[in-house]
């Protein structure tokens, strides 16, 4: 896979989504389509325009791929409740767009339909990479229970891109998420074959507290399930990402706005530094809040400095430990450690 350079997206139009706290996207109401412009040659390397929503013969020989509009994104986002969707998020100005959505479908159409792939025109659909805090294209993104999961911005190979697949794999089937779209695409007869979950009880019980928005419950499931088996991948990383939402969950927009501007004038001070890393991991900007966290721990010692490194810790486990970042983010504290 390429790695085409990422552009600037353009200023959304008006009439934002609506999304509840920037993060949960099963809260939109589908829209209505607009107007059509008109034919218009499509751009070299970009997507084919036209491609109907889930349930229709959209691209033929290819039925995991939908392109998204304003009309079939809510069916998208009740999809992503049975399979995993990915998100790539493209513009016609961007030379290196096209070639990635194409990589993105062959390596989709490998996993045998445990994943789904829309292609989104950030130009006919503005409002998505606004909703979606997108700054360049073209940008990778997924959607698990209708909750958005960053992958990356701008290029990446191939190995890079399976083994995120991989982790979002392991986080939607901690969810619940267990679902393979079969033949027909999404919407037909046979794409509809979703596995029921054979969760571990603990697990199970973590992803019923979820679900119902008690994140400290989920917490506690999954700190039992890792005083059975402390070994528990699965559990360990979703104690680090139920956490990380029990933190976030009681902030407001007026509240981030403060918090970052703190953080500013307060380099050295632990909490606003951490709460400012776990609005960059949730908002996607996983590089930003990675180094921001190693950077405290290169100016401070003491209790706070370990503080600081467990919660890395965490994050880690939140971005997932195969991601070429948190390999990076390793490198670079083991540098300001020792």
């Amino acid at each position: 896979m390429t790695s085409p350079a990422s552009r600037p997206v353009p200023p959304a139009a008006a009439n934002p989504l609506n999304l509840r706290g920037a993060v949960d996207l099963s809260s939109l109401k589908q829209r209505p389509a607009p107007p059509a412009a008109g034919p218009a040659a499509p751009a070299v390397g970009a997507p084919a325009a036209g491609a109907a929503a889930p349930g229709a013969e959209a691209h033929p020989g290819r039925p995991l791929r939908v392109d998204v509009t304003e009309a079939n994104f809510q069916e998208l986002v009740e999809l992503s409740a049975k399979v995993p969707v990915v998100i790539a998020l493209w513009a016609a100005y961007s030379p290196g767009s096209g070639g990635l959505v194409d990589a993105l479908e062959q390596i989709v159409e490998s996993y045998d339909g445990r994943l789904v792939l829309g292609a989104a025109d950030v130009e006919a659909f503005p409002q998505l990479a606004q909703a979606f805090q997108v700054q360049a294209v073209p940008t990778a993104v997924a959607l698990v229970k209708g909750q958005p999961v960053p992958l990356f911005q701008g290029g990446a190979e191939e190995q890079q891109v399976r083994s995120l697949l991989d982790e979002l794999l392991k986080v939607a089937a901690a969810n619940g998420v267990t679902g393979r779209i079969g033949a027909g695409g999404p919407g037909s007869p046979d794409g509809a074959e979703v596995a029921a979950p054979q969760l571990p009880p603990l697990h199970q019980a973590a992803f019923d507290a979820i679900e119902a928005g008690d994140y400290a419950a989920a917490a506690a499931a999954y700190r039992r399930a890792l005083l059975e088996m402390p070994a528990d991948a699965d559990a360990k990383a979703g104690l680090a990402q139920v956490e990380l939402m029990g933190r976030l969950q009681p902030l407001s927009a007026a509240d981030t706005e403060a918090l970052r501007q703190q953080a500013a004038g307060e380099p050295d001070n632990l909490d606003v530094q951490l709460g400012v890393a776990d609005l960059d991991v949730a908002g996607g900007h996983v590089e930003d809040a990675l180094g921001r966290i190693v950077a405290f721990i290169g100016r401070n010692f003491g209790p706070e400095r370990e503080t600081a490194r467990v919660r890395l810790l965490e994050l880690f486990d939140v971005v997932g430990t195969g991601d070429a970042r948190v390999a990076k983010a390793r490198q670079n504290l083991a540098r300001v450690l020792f």
